[in-house]
């Protein structure tokens, strides 16, 4: 969002609350780390509040709101500073039912409450908050077809999630196993990084499958769209989601897409259209779609051409003036 911004002349800080701790010697102090993070941040946000036109605050649930968002709404209201709450949080509902008197207060302070899809909106609604909806944008100059045929030495499947509990990467890796009878050429490749790692290693040693899953970190944005390219079917095993940027850049980069039917997902594809959606959990259904497409190409192809028609809504040139006109109402008001 930043660089498709600046190309569009506008002038843009990027405040980050995950920098490399200073010194690094503190990343392992559970506790003090978090306040080597927070000071910085904050001190960096109120400098800027009295020299931005507008906040644009990119928001999620839990401790991250709590530590890193509310903040930063005060922040904005103290130096009289619009902020835009562009909440994200696909745990929203289970927060909110937990949070939700202890975060009202603080949306009551912000300008404008902006979420990516109906489904948060929704959520919002249920708790007597107004939001307004501007989708996640991709940028299809990068996230595109490569137009060369893959090669057929493999099948490949991908995941480009990090790798903690709430993307249920294991459910992946176990579909990895059901359908090696099936489709004896599949690899999967896992784009990202994070807490389950050696956990997920484990797995892959105990079903045997050191040949057929590989991680390969995380990935830049020019190596991801790559990434995409040589893929045959993108998996999104995850249990939790609200509008994932990730199914967004493989439809537009032409890959088919099997995901599960948890959070907003269901209000950005549909099944047996856009992608073709599981329950959480359940790597037999996931490989049973695994192995649909890799012995029937043309549903795989059809789901392909679907969804690269469907994502570009979500292209930049829809999305930027929704933005733009909220930062100009904003800065009017001011």
């Amino acid at each position: 969002l930043v660089s498709l911004l600046r190309e569009e002349k506008i002038k843009v800080s990027l405040v980050q609350n995950n920098k490399p701790y200073r010194p690094k010697l503190i990343e392992k102090v559970k506790g003090i780390r978090a306040l080597f993070r927070l000071v910085p941040y904050l001190l960096e946000v109120w400098k800027l509040a009295g020299s931005v036109d507008v906040i644009h605050l990119m928001a999620n649930s839990g401790w991250s709101w709590q530590l890193f968002s509310a903040p930063v709404v005060w922040l904005g209201w103290w130096r009289k500073t619009p902020v835009i709450v562009a909440y994200h949080g696909g745990e929203a509902k289970t927060y909110f039912d937990a949070s939700f008197k202890w975060v009202r207060p603080t949306l009551n302070k912000a300008s404008l409450i902006v979420v990516p899809s109906g489904y948060l909106e929704k959520i919002f609604a249920e708790f007597d908050a107004t939001a307004r909806v501007v989708p996640n944008a991709i940028d299809v100059t990068r996230f595109k077809p490569s137009g060369e045929r893959r090669p057929a030495q493999t099948f490949k499947l991908i995941v480009t999630r990090n790798l903690e509990a709430i993307y249920g990467i294991e459910t992946a890796i176990k579909a990895i196993a059901i359908l090696k009878q099936q489709v004896p050429n599949v690899l999967l490749e896992i784009a990202g990084s994070g807490p389950q790692k050696s956990q997920l290693e484990k797995l892959i040693r105990h079903l045997g499958l050191q040949n057929d899953v590989r991680f390969v970190g995380r990935l830049d944005a020019k190596k991801m769209a790559k990434f995409y390219q040589s893929a045959d079917v993108m998996l999104n095993p995850t249990t939790v989601d609200n509008m994932p940027v990730s199914i967004l850049e493989a439809l537009a980069s032409g890959v088919a897409v099997i995901t599960t039917n948890v959070g907003g997902i269901s209000y950005i594809v549909e099944h047996e259209k856009t992608a073709l959606l599981v329950p959480v959990g359940d790597e037999v259904q996931m490989a049973s779609q695994v192995v649909s497409l890799y012995q029937n190409p043309e549903i795989r192809e059809n789901l392909v051409s679907n969804g690269l028609d469907s994502v570009q809504p979500y292209a930049w040139p829809c999305v930027k003036g929704l933005w733009i006109d909220l930062y100009n109402e904003l800065k009017v008001s001011k």
